[in-house]
């Protein structure tokens, strides 16, 4: 796709995601159905998101390591739910090296069987545990209708599988690491998030308990952007992973997994962004400053060149990430090419700021009423740039914050046809009360809703369902989703 002016984020909404995606060069089009390419500017961003979670696992204590693609189809087999839940995505192998195989593999689309049928060789004694795995890799889900970044049909993901001698450890051990997810979701991506836990009809296949953290995006709807679930017994059943516990006596370890995927890239594409192109958070984007030298002649080139390398060290020096845009393009087009590509701060240079000692700070997007550009003096422009990256990253989160709380309706309706209505036509989120009956929360598909998560928060007295209208037990949100 050319360059050309963006649609109206505001009036078509999925127009401008799509072009904003390709325009600014974070994916191309892939020849594989349901696929897509991440182009290097797009792949930095998910490169900016593992080394910061990564890093975060490993204070907790979680190990890397890496399992194979294809899993034997007997294995899915062996959890009856899990494959119920996975069965209509599954891609198959049926042929290799030219023959049919005996037992067909399946592309993975999640590793709990394959982790666990290496659990049961890895866990014998109380020793073993905790033992805390995660991967990064890749999974296939055969999805029929797809948009890059947010649901394709490959995506890359980490998922965590720890095992624990007993349900307490697992259980705070699942919440633990949905938090660090929302401290990254919310400190880096500059995103708000409501967390909870998911309903029995909607938890992960084969498990006890999903906890999930629901992002609102700019139509109102909600994306599920990460979950991490207590899956108890029932895969280590499966697998045959037992212990020997310090009584003496073999038992079946109480297991958690969690994860989050690309899908991240495109919620800070879809809630930060606008007309002119990404406004990316500065955490992950690939250059957080880009400096774009302006000269006329090759002798000011020399001179304003020397003094961006300058900047660049120093900025870089206090761990920065700093691109100086040296093409052959005039000054319009690079501000125009690094807008839309939502850089976070720009810095013009040119021989008048070389002789007076100063640059040009030009932040992606400054509060209301505040000055886009801005002199800085080049002894303080490290501190600058560092109060400005701070303080994009803190108008991001607050104005993302000020939208979804306009959104949240607190819903005290009268019948279901009222609530159904509210939750078809309302692009936002709506919190009511539930009685925990299925029926009621399947009533919902009618109008295209579903529950998020169950809060955890007190029922008001007098709190009624949102479908029955019988006491309320729970609190939960309720909206469209992706």
């Amino acid at each position: 796709m050319s360059n050309q002016k963006l649609p109206s984020k505001s009036q078509d909404f999925f127009g401008w995601y799509n072009e904003v995606i390709y325009q600014s060069q974070l994916v191309d089009e892939s020849p594989t159905r349901g696929c897509v390419v991440l182009r290097p500017y797009g792949y930095a961003l998910w490169e900016n998101i593992t080394r910061i979670i990564d890093t975060r696992f490993k204070e907790k204590g979680i190990e890397n390591a890496y399992f194979p693609l294809l899993i034997p189809e007997s294995f899915l087999k062996k959890e009856a739910k899990h494959v119920e839940g996975f069965s209509p995505e599954l891609a198959v192998v049926t042929h290799a090296g030219g023959k049919q195989l005996e037992e067909p593999y399946i592309i993975r689309p999640t590793s709990e069987t394959i982790i666990y049928h290496m659990m049961a060789r890895w866990i014998t004694s109380w020793r073993d545990l905790p033992m805390q795995l995660n991967q990064w890799a890749n999974v296939v889900r055969w999805e029929m209708r797809t948009r890059p970044f947010i649901r394709t049909a490959e995506f890359l993901w980490q998922e965590g599988h720890t095992a624990h001698a007993t349900r307490e450890e697992a259980l705070a051990k699942a919440k633990e690491m949905l938090a660090v997810y929302i401290k990254f979701i919310s400190e880096e991506l500059c995103i708000p998030v409501f967390s909870g836990e998911k309903t029995p009809k909607e938890r992960f296949a084969g498990g006890e308990a999903t906890f999930t953290m629901e992002g609102m995006m700019p139509d109102g709807k909600a994306l599920q952007m990460g979950t991490s679930h207590l899956l108890a017994h029932s895969f280590p059943a499966a697998y045959g992973v037992q212990f020997q516990d310090k009584d003496g006596q073999m038992k079946s370890p109480w297991c958690t997994s969690w994860g989050t995927t690309t899908r991240m890239i495109g919620a800070a594409v879809m809630v930060h962004g606008d007309d002119s192109g990404l406004v990316l958070p500065p955490a992950i984007a690939q250059y957080q400053v880009v400096i774009v030298p302006i000269f006329k002649t090759e002798e000011e080139k020399i001179v304003v060149t020397a003094a961006a390398t300058a900047h660049k060290q120093a900025l870089e020096a206090t761990g920065v990430r700093v691109h100086i845009d040296l093409r052959d393009e005039r000054p319009g087009a690079k501000f125009f090419h690094w807008e839309l590509r939502g850089a976070p701060i720009r810095l013009e240079l040119g021989p008048r700021d070389v002789a007076q000692h100063s640059v040009m700070l030009a932040p992606r997007i400054v509060a209301e009423g505040a000055t886009r550009k801005s002199v800085v003096m080049s002894g303080e422009l490290v501190g600058a740039v560092h109060a400005s990256l701070k303080a994009l990253a803190s108008l991001l989160f607050t104005r993302a914050k000020t939208y979804r709380d306009a959104q949240l309706i607190n819903a005290a309706c009268g019948s279901l046809a009222d609530f159904g209505k509210t939750i078809e036509e309302y692009n936002g989120f709506v919190k009511a009360g539930w009685c925990f009956e299925r029926s009621c929360e399947e009533a919902l598909v009618a109008y295209k809703g579903s529950i998020r998560c169950i809060l955890d928060e007190v029922v008001p007295d007098g709190a009624q369902c949102f479908c029955c209208q019988k006491p309320a037990t729970h609190m939960v949100l309720a909206a469209k989703s992706y």
